[in-house]
């Protein structure tokens, strides 16, 4: 199906929204076999249809310098053989997951004899709107519809031939298994101004969940009229703490900022104690070196690796997604947790220590959707937190924060069961 010419814009998304409505109600009471099903009939067809899938890409990437893509953007664009069986391997944990909707998540029995539960329940329609990530959309519509919500895809203009290929088999699947007519749907225009549709569609859609660039974020924040889950930069920091062992501060180091540069959990910025300082910046410079990442440090860390350019307060401050890190040197673990709370996005911090107080203080002060110790902030992720995949990495307090999995896509409600009580 070729991106669509749509001569009522307005129509085209309220029927759209209409029809996710519809199938919202149907999944909330729907069996899980039939969507354990679906998954695992998705998975199939993905892998069966990688040949469709590489046609579709090579379309996309064709396209990638129109876009002025950088080079990280290309690599989350690629669908390589491995990307697509990851994406089906994806889809076939969410399957072996536990069934959400209608857990019990408390009870209690009350003086009168009044039985309180308080149950999961689906949040109804998704509208989730995402840039040059195919391999995202797969995801999306797994977890949306295991935790019982219906889907409104819009992928970026650079993905379009990839996306639509991929929803062509999630819409097959469902067919074949008996998903509800309009569970999962792909915008099937790149124009901007269906996003705006969308987002004034909050009688039909319940939750709006961007993932992308921030200015992507911000607009999505700014004109949505239902709640937004989101997260804006990854500004993400490893402090190495006056007690470190530095053969693991290097370790970590080097993989948080280097195994993959252009996601929200790689390291942007790296916050030294001074007592180490002189031993470990020349040590962890080589290694980054090596890899050809430029240092902006400050003037006690230029003063240890003199390659280091100077940094501003806005490179403190920046997401680089690419090869640069900011570099700073404190005095206390205090002034490290105050320079991450100040220049941080709340995203992921990591503490590199073997002071179980330091460990306990930084994980307390650090106000982070993750706090990590002595470990890499790459782990930041829904599969590696053993919640499937995500939909996203909330940086919000409400309503969900972190690794967006299918619990975080829930709510819940209060079903109370009596015997006759009346209230004096």
């Amino acid at each position: 199906m070729a991106v669509a010419e749509i001569s009522d814009l307005r129509k085209y998304c309220l029927e759209t929204a209409q029809r996710a409505r519809g199938a919202s109600a149907e999944l909330a009471s729907l069996a899980s076999g039939r969507k354990i099903a679906w998954l695992k009939r998705a998975a199939e067809l993905l892998r069966s249809g990688q040949s469709e899938l590489a046609e579709a890409n090579a379309l996309d990437l064709a396209a990638a310098p129109q876009f002025a893509l950088t080079a990280a953007q290309i690599d989350r664009l690629r669908l390589a053989p491995s990307a697509v069986e990851a994406m089906a391997v994806g889809l076939e944990e969410i399957a072996a997951l536990p069934e959400p909707i209608g857990e019990v998540i408390d009870s209690s029995i009350r003086p009168n004899g009044l039985e309180v539960l308080k149950v999961r329940v689906p949040l109804g329609v998704m509208f989730f709107i995402y840039e040059s990530r195919p391999n995202v959309t797969a995801d999306a519509a797994a977890i949306c519809v295991k935790s019982g919500n219906a889907v409104i895809l819009r992928g970026g203009k650079e993905a379009v031939h990839s996306n639509r290929a991929i929803v062509a088999l999630l819409e097959q699947a469902a067919d074949e298994v008996g998903l509800p007519s309009g569970a999962v749907q792909f915008v099937n225009t790149i124009d901007r101004e269906a996003v705006g549709q969308f987002l004034a569609l909050d009688k039909y859609i319940d939750v709006a969940i961007p993932r992308g660039g921030e200015s992507l974020i911000r607009r999505v924040a700014a004109e949505a009229k239902m709640p937004v889950i989101k997260h804006f930069t990854g500004n993400c920091h490893v402090y190495v703490d006056r007690s470190a062992d530095l053969a693991m501060a290097e370790r970590i180091t080097v993989n948080a900022k280097c195994q993959r540069m252009g996601v929200c959990n790689a390291a942007e910025s790296l916050v030294v104690h001074r007592d180490v300082a002189p031993v470990f910046l020349p040590r962890v410079a080589k290694a980054l070196a090596q890899r050809n990442i430029e240092l902006r440090g400050d003037g006690r860390t230029r003063s240890l690796v003199p390659q280091a350019k100077v940094a501003s307060e806005d490179d403190f401050a920046t997401e680089y997604l690419g090869p640069i890190l900011s570099i700073k040197v404190v005095d206390s673990i205090e002034e490290a947790v105050d320079h991450i709370n100040r220049y941080g996005s709340h995203h992921t911090d990591a503490v590199v220590t073997a002071d179980l107080n330091a460990a306990r203080m930084f994980v307390t002060a650090v106000d982070s959707a993750a706090v990590i110790v002595n470990a890499s902030t790459r782990f930041n992720d829904g599969a590696e937190f053993g919640l499937g995949a995500e939909i996203g990495i909330s940086t919000d307090k409400f309503h969900a924060r972190g690794p967006c999995g299918i619990k975080e896509l829930t709510s819940y409600k209060y079903v109370v069961y009596g015997a006759g009580q009346v209230r004096e």
